[in-house]
């Protein structure tokens, strides 16, 4: 039955022209944009996935210990669970719901589908079609030269991986990726086995999405983290919500705003679009919000261009010292100022470059609104900024934070009830990634510590992060990469190039619960490793474990599955980890992997011992709600160490936001059908899109100017590098957003994101800021990319 899998699915999701419909490329259809998000569709919506996957009873079940007390972590967004009681209705979301379905699927890929299908054939597929096809069950292998994957034991899987490995010249020349979904105590043993291996490269999704709010956060607030606690949400009176879509990318945070709406709380809103998300929550447990409508959340939208963001933050900071003048001590705390910062005389003295009408104009926004934003802020000293990728993926990203963090410096708002910073990670357990030292850039002091307890000599030579990874394969620098879960080419910008680079590998391994695009552009072999999912029980020695994962405001809770297994042939991935060490190591290991092997206990025992604020760690995840981590910014006002404690005030430039005439600036972003690299369906139902993801969104303005009408075929071109990048064959939708600003999804248009085009410091793609021309689309240039749609470069319209 899993065999017609490719079958069913090319039969479900068939896209021919509709003729009836005027707005139609490869089906698509437009709906009305939504004024507010969640409500009966979003329930409607998580629940007729179950259904797609085969999966209601099994799912159902799922859905209601997801997040709960004694159950599992949800395998989507980081976003925390509630200290005190949580509902018994459920607590999750459309999207969380979405990425269970994916998970507790019934439909299975077995080795009689990959003899089924070729590589050839499934590269083929977009990344929606391939996600469908299944859980994966068993180990597979790809000969050199070999058309199709081929089972292969666990056993020898692993002789294969400690081959490679010991074959290489050096350590350097291997890598090991990780992907946000990895638990705590497979995050150690990974980043464990990697040191004792010799290298320090570790490129990790933060390195794609939050590797920015870090760059910007250590240096200044002595913490790479945000600041507050889900209370301090219910305890704000203003919260500012910067290049951040919750309603699609943490749609639980909604609830939280509603709640410190409710306690009185202002939110102002600032992003090119105004997202559905962002306007208006509908929460689908009360009848009530139902019947009336639900509740307005943005007190004030005001409409960035995009990098527009730097500009608006220094006007606002204008106003506010316009406020304080004419209202000395009640804007700024000057005690905070003087106590807990340095930097400020220098600070103020720049404002004296810049005119407020010259600011708005870089910002898009109107100085009438930006008044109003300062008016909201002036006298309030308990103040959130929130923010996501709409900052992080942009090339200055790093200096926007600090300057975000210069507002909350002048105003005191930072390390107090209500009132700090908020970042908002993607994945479930990014952050745990990088707490458990996942980090191509460990310190000298977390590597101090595992030298000390373990006695081997640990690599201090600084590894390769995601985009300087992808240029040493390309190199050939690095020969093995092992990726623990994740999309690695679909979630990588400048796809062509990586895929090419991708191709030089001489093993890449992917440890993955699902099908996806980065086992089909593969090194000249390839493993594929099935592991559980979050929702699975983990059975080891006859007893379902609990694993742990931190959420974004450092709460480290415990997840326990609850699903059996698609298949008996799977095996978690810390012990995937450890039979590697073993296979690789042998006897010049001095680190007792069978024992963690048998035990997640011992790990955790281990991290108690090298990570700080674990104490007592097997105690404490086992409590109720799990515990916090320490964090001096938040608990003690104590900031950066080598500052006394203080913080800086940073010092920043306007960016440079120049187009040609024929460019545009374009961000990538995500549907409300996916989670980062998967795509759940082709609808983004809040932005009134339907059945199709080739589109760019476009000013009508912009799209009169350019003789274009909305509707039109159009190809998509970057010229970075002096190098001609092409997306093909998308369709126009005149949309609400800044002139010369557009919005395209990714991974379709990673391929225009060149690996060169990064953010200052932190050195992260920055995703959110391509200067693109648009051209009536040309067969001729389909023509031109075809011939690399098979090799999964480019994925097919």
């Amino acid at each position: 039955m899993e065999e017609n899998n490719k079958k069913k699915v090319e039969e479900e999701i068939s896209r021919e022209p509709n003729a009836e419909n005027p707005f139609t490329l490869l089906n698509l259809k437009l709906t009305h944009v939504e004024k507010a998000a969640a409500g009966v569709p979003a329930v409607m919506a998580a629940f007729s996935d179950l259904f797609e996957e085969k999966t209601p009873i099994r799912g159902m079940r799922a859905l209601f210990k997801m997040n709960q007390v004694g159950g599992f972590d949800c395998p989507s967004c980081a976003w925390p669970d509630p200290d005190d009681e949580r509902s018994v209705l459920g607590e999750y979301c459309e999207n969380g719901a979405k990425a269970l379905a994916e998970e507790a699927t019934t439909k299975k890929v077995t080795p009689e589908f990959f003899k089924q299908n070729s590589v050839y054939d499934l590269a083929k597929l977009d990344d929606y079609q391939i996600g469908k096809m299944g859980r994966l069950t068993d180990p597979m292998y790809l000969a050199p030269g070999a058309t199709h994957y081929e089972p292969i034991s666990w056993d020898n899987a692993f002789k294969k991986i400690a081959e490679h490995f010991n074959a290489l010249e050096s350590p350097d020349q291997a890598a090991f990726y990780t992907s946000g979904r990895t638990s705590n105590e497979a995050s150690f043993v990974y980043q464990l086995f990697a040191k004792e291996f010799g290298t320090n490269n570790m490129p990790d999704c933060s390195n794609m999405c939050h590797e920015t709010s870090g760059s910007a956060l250590r240096p200044t607030i002595g913490i790479g983290k945000g600041t507050v606690t889900l209370e301090d949400f219910y305890d704000a009176e203003v919260i500012v919500i910067i290049g951040q879509n919750p309603g699609t990318n943490a749609p639980r945070m909604m609830s939280a705003l509603a709640k410190g709406k409710k306690n009185g709380a202002k939110i102002i809103v600032i992003n090119p679009l105004p997202e559905a998300g962002l306007m208006g929550f509908i929460n689908p447990q009360s009848v009530k919000e139902i019947l009336i409508g639900g509740v307005q959340l943005a007190d004030l939208y005001l409409p960035v261009k995009i990098n527009g963001d730097m500009a608006l933050l220094k006007a606002l900071e204008i106003l506010l010292i316009e406020f304080e003048k004419q209202n000395p001590g009640k804007v700024f705390d000057e005690d905070f100022i003087k106590n807990k910062t340095v930097g400020y005389e220098d600070f103020m003295k720049q404002f004296d470059q810049y005119k407020l009408e010259e600011l708005a104009e870089l910002s898009g926004v109107s100085e009438k609104a930006l008044r109003q934003a300062a008016e909201m802020m002036a006298f309030k000293k308990k103040i959130i900024v929130s923010w996501g990728m709409g900052l992080t993926q942009q090339p200055n990203g790093v200096d926007m934070i600090r300057e975000i963090l210069n507002i909350l410096l002048l105003k005191g708002s930072i390390g107090k009830p209500g009132a700090g910073v908020c970042p908002v990670r993607g994945h479930s357990n990014v952050q745990g990634n990088r707490t458990m030292m996942i980090d191509e850039k460990p310190t000298d002091e977390q590597l101090d510590r595992l030298e000390n307890f373990y006695g081997f000599k640990v690599p201090r030579k600084h590894g390769y992060d995601v985009v300087r990874a992808i240029k040493a394969i390309h190199e050939e620098k690095i020969k093995v990469m092992f990726c623990m879960g994740g999309n690695f080419l679909s979630a990588t910008p400048d796809t062509t190039y990586t895929a090419n680079a991708l191709r030089k590998l001489n093993l890449l391994v992917c440890v993955s619960t699902k099908l996806n695009r980065g086992h089909l552009v593969h090194g000249k072999e390839a493993l594929i490793l099935p592991t559980y999912g979050r929702s699975d029980k983990d059975i080891v020695n006859g007893e379902v474990q609990i694993i742990t994962t931190e959420n974004s405001m450092g709460v480290v809770q415990s997840s326990k599955g609850m699903l059996d297994a698609v298949s008996d042939n799977l095996i978690n991935e810390t012990q995937i980890v450890c039979r590697m060490a073993m296979a690789t190591l042998g006897s010049r290991s001095v680190v007792n992997w069978q024992r963690f092997h048998d035990s997640y206990d011992a790990v955790r025992d281990d991290i108690e011992q090298c990570i700080p604020g674990f104490k007592d760690y097997n105690v404490r995840v086992r409590q109720k709600g799990g515990f916090y981590l320490p964090n001096a910014a938040r608990d003690e006002q104590i900031f950066a160490k080598e500052l006394g404690g203080r913080a800086p005030f940073t010092l920043t430039e306007i960016p440079d936001n120049t187009l040609a005439p024929d460019e545009y600036m374009m961000a990538t972003t995500r549907t409300h059908d996916q989670f980062n690299t998967t795509i759940y369906g082709l609808d983004d139902r809040y932005r009134g899109i339907k059945n199709e993801r080739r589109v760019i969104f476009m000013n009508q303005k912009d799209i009169d100017k350019a003789g274009f009408k909305a509707g039109d075929k159009v190809d998509l071109f970057n010229y970075d590098d002096g190098i001609e990048r092409v997306a093909p064959l998308f369709i126009i939708v005149s949309y609400q957003i800044p002139e010369k600003n557009t919005v395209t999804y990714f991974p379709e248009t990673n391929v225009l994101v060149s690996v060169n085009n990064v953010v200052k410091e932190s050195n992260m793609p920055a995703s959110k800021y391509v200067k693109i021309k648009i051209k009536k689309h040309d067969p001729e240039v389909y023509k031109k990319v075809d011939e690399m749609l098979y090799q999964g470069a480019i994925q097919r319209p």
